[in-house]
């Protein structure tokens, strides 16, 4: 485990001297402009086409994408794929559409547990500007699962069969409200200089906010940060699963042990928000065995545990306070868990293990009943805010974190 750390640590100090040496050459990092993290095998697709929709964060003069086969059961065989300007609905904007290659093929075989990066393409992408990917899922597949990231909150198309990569006109088929295959879209160009990673679970993934409108808060700080002129160079990419844990694995990898692959390895990282740890308490009070009983301890442990490795690959990272959820149903939500709620709150607030603090809790809270979100920011499950209180969350990052890239 320490050799591992140990390879990490000097595998960023590397990446972070060779993007120097790259910026002082007239060349140009990569950074990671939008994220959805895989966090379960997903359906079978054979012999159909997806088209996904992305809104980046960062613009770009060049954009690759990373495909996973993180959840496969087998190697799996994707392609062709496509990238275009999304228009509306299922279809692209005519005359945008770019092949992406692997290795200069246009198809790519991805071992089982493992993810490959497409080929750069000269495309002018804007900050803020919807993507079209469009992936083709050969036939000779029937019994690959597909690795998703579960909870999308827009819709991935799908044709019943065939290769409709190419279409500008998407054919009729089915929808889904996951994500396939696709995990990252990186930019490279003089716009694009360093990314803020938003790691956390179903909170961070806009559980509750309004489907196919991009108002997740990550999504909200994305767009403050392009209207600063000065911070409008910095991506932001999305590391939440819903429905994660700090500790365990549940839906979706434990965030101890997907941290680098999932925040710490994307490309131009600088910075990354956590917040996370409401399910762990939350499914403490579904729990029989004491041992699966989680403590404001433990989980203060597992954030001191991130912080240092972050810290290692001199990454910032800024703490936020658990969200107040009462009311969303016993035994998620209990006297205890609200006890350990608060005690790890208090951590955050004044530990000072972080390099700075946004405090969501009290952003949301309603102040006359502080164990619960103000009416006018829930979603209606008294877990999740809406759109309205992603807003205010983002609102309240402190842009001063991110400085000058």
């Amino acid at each position: 485990m320490r050799d591992r750390l140990l390879k990490r640590v000097l595998s960023g100090a590397i990446c972070g001297f060779i993007a120097t040496a790259m910026a002082g050459t007239g060349h140009h990092a990569w950074v990671d402009t939008w994220s959805a993290v895989p966090d379960t095998a997903g359906p079978v697709v054979n012999a159909q086409t997806v088209r996904q929709i992305v809104r980046v964060s960062v613009g770009g003069s060049q954009v690759r994408i990373r495909l996973s086969n993180l959840f496969g059961n087998v190697p799996i065989t994707l392609g062709p794929v496509h990238i275009a300007l999304h228009a509306s609905g299922a279809d692209t904007v005519p005359g945008s559409d770019h092949v992406l290659l692997f290795n200069g093929k246009p198809t790519v075989t991805i071992a089982k547990g493992e993810s490959v990066l497409s080929d750069p393409v000269k495309m002018d992408v804007k900050p803020l500007q919807e993507l079209a990917v469009s992936l083709y899922a050969p036939p000779d597949a029937p019994y690959h699962a597909s690795t998703t990231h579960n909870v999308g909150q827009a819709t991935a198309y799908l044709t019943e069969s065939g290769d409709a990569t190419a279409a500008t006109h998407f054919p009729q088929g089915e929808t889904s409200g996951a994500r396939f295959f696709l995990t990252d879209v990186e930019v490279s160009g003089p716009a694009a200089t360093a990314t803020v990673v938003a790691f956390g679970d179903s909170i961070t993934d806009g559980v509750g906010s309004t489907q196919d409108a991009n108002m997740r808060w990550p999504d909200d700080l994305a767009e403050r940060l392009q209207a600063d002129p000065k911070l409008s160079s910095i991506g932001v990419a999305n590391a939440g699963i819903a429905g994660n844990h700090i500790l365990h694995d549940g839906m979706g990898p434990s965030a101890l042990s997907r941290f680098d692959r999932d925040a710490l390895d994307k490309p131009g990282v600088r910075w990354i928000v956590l917040l996370e740890g409401i399910n762990d308490i939350g499914g403490s009070g579904y729990a029989w065995a004491a041992k699966d009983k989680i403590s404001a301890q433990q989980l203060i442990d597992g954030m001191k545990t991130l912080i240092a490795r972050a810290h290692a690959r001199h990454v910032k990272i800024y703490g936020a306070t658990l969200t107040p959820y009462g009311g969303s149903g016993w035994p998620y939500h209990s006297v205890a868990g609200e006890k350990t709620r608060e005690e790890v709150n208090e951590w955050i607030r004044h530990g000072g293990a972080f390099d700075g603090v946004v405090d969501f809790d009290q952003v949301i809270r309603d102040s006359s009943a502080p164990q619960k979100m103000l009416p006018a920011y829930d979603s209606g499950d008294h877990l999740h805010p809406n759109s309205a209180g992603y807003k205010a969350m983002a609102q309240a990052v402190d842009l001063k974190w991110f400085g000058t890239p």
